[in-house]
């Protein structure tokens, strides 16, 4: 999956709690992997409908519109 701007196949999403926290990922076979920092214990529940924004343009959308 990539960004339907740019084509980039990096990601983030914003803590909905804290909009200064992030959670960069990228899709590895259609499945979400984390960067090596993201403890994934820490991770909110990302859904279809979780902001996602692309880590290289100013693209953000809906998980469900990457897929």
């Amino acid at each position: 999956m990539k960004c339907p701007y740019c084509g980039c196949k990096e990601f983030y999403f914003k803590n909905p709690d804290d909009e200064y926290e992030v959670y960069e990922f990228f899709y590895n076979k259609g499945d979400i992997s984390f960067k090596d920092d993201v403890d994934e214990n820490d991770i909110p529940q990302i859904n279809d409908s979780t902001e996602t924004y692309c880590n290289k343009c100013s693209w953000h959308g809906k998980q469900e519109s990457l897929r």
